[in-house]
């Protein structure tokens, strides 16, 4: 891409001094809230000096990599909303719209009904697979008929809705006629991060830093391309190139993700509306800022959904934010910006 391109920003400072306060806090708040309390003094004292008390083993097998598991989860799917919302020119855009939860849904369901297998490493590499499927079926029929110029946001979403609807018939269609898969299903699909050790960490902590990268390089092209795609060929913006990247990215951000810990609704539709109300709508500016308050967001949802069972179990993260995020839905549908549209 050549030439100068300058958006309209506001200044970055307050919006990370307001990231980093809620990162904190929720840093604070995930390491010293669950079934074991601990006091900020024994998370300090753990930290540092690790005895293998029951205590520390809580801390360092459970609490920790949960902590840091919701953080990049949270992170990637913000970038992901942020992107599909820009890709698609539509401020409600998630996951849902490319069919990337249903994709790994019905992957998940699958492996139930067809290998009969339950744990949770089978189901995180199922429904990454089943992501990324379906995103490149949303990226294939978008283009239908253009081969050499992916199709526009237009196209690209009525295909994600399509692809989304297709997968979601099957997906009921299969929990219905297994008992097994229903019950298998059900539980993972109201989204949690509870039981996610180090080892899930690892196993997606690659697919989530490559896509955000992908994200981050990509925007300053998606900043041209939100001037309209004609205006963006004249800044020498390559359409179809571009479009496929965000697409690659979103699936590995999304996949992964909702591999790791289930759909979680409405927070890659939230937080980028949140950062980009901070920082204005320059992607370069507003990325960095929507990974910092999408990890600390989900992490404060998943701290509430603790707090709510009073240590009798814990509400699933994904109905945390499927509560806290409906209202903010409902507000930006008001909002003149769509319904202008």
């Amino acid at each position: 891409m050549t030439g100068p391109l300058t958006i309209t920003t506001r200044p970055v400072l307050p919006a990370w001094a307001a990231a980093t306060a809620v990162l904190l806090l929720s840093l604070l708040a995930g390491l010293t809230i669950g079934s074991n309390p601990l006091s900020p003094a024994e998370v300090w004292s753990l930290l540092l000096h690790p005895d293998g008390s029951f205590d520390s083993e809580i801390f360092w097998q459970g609490r920790v990599p949960r902590t840091l598991l919701l953080l990049v989860v949270g992170a990637a799917l913000a970038v992901a909303g942020a992107m599909m919302q820009s890709l698609t020119r539509n401020p409600l855009a998630d996951p849902g719209i490319f069919g990337i939860n249903q994709g790994a849904a019905l992957a998940v369901v699958l492996a139930v009904v067809v290998t009969g297998r339950t744990d949770l490493m089978t189901y995180l590499w199922f429904a990454f697979a089943g992501a990324a499927a379906a995103a490149v079926a949303v990226t294939v029929l978008g283009g239908a008929g253009r081969p050499s110029d992916i199709g526009g946001p237009v196209r690209l979403a009525l295909a994600g809705v399509a692809v989304s609807a297709a997968l979601g018939s099957l997906v009921q269609t299969l929990v219905l006629a297994d008992a097994d898969a229903f019950n298998e299903f059900r539980f993972w699909a109201a989204g949690s991060a509870e039981g996610r050790g180090f080892p899930v960490l690892w196993t997606v902590l690659g697919f989530l830093v490559i896509g955000m990268a992908m994200a981050f390089g990509s925007a300053r092209s998606m900043n041209a391309l939100a001037l309209g795609d004609d205006t963006g060929r004249a800044l020498g913006v390559r359409l179809g190139r571009t479009r496929i990247t965000v697409m690659v990215a979103v699936a590995l951000c999304c996949g992964a993700a909702t591999a790791a810990v289930g759909p979680i609704a409405f927070l890659g539709l939230a937080v980028p509306h949140l950062a980009r109300a901070l920082t204005g709508p320059d992607l370069r500016r507003m990325l960095p800022v929507a990974v910092v308050l999408g990890g600390a967001l989900l992490l404060l949802a998943d701290v509430i959904g603790r707090v709510v069972a009073g240590g009798e179990g814990e509400v699933q993260v994904g109905i945390v934010t499927a509560l806290l995020g409906g209202p903010v839905f409902v507000l930006v549908a008001r909002s003149r910006r769509v319904t202008d549209r």
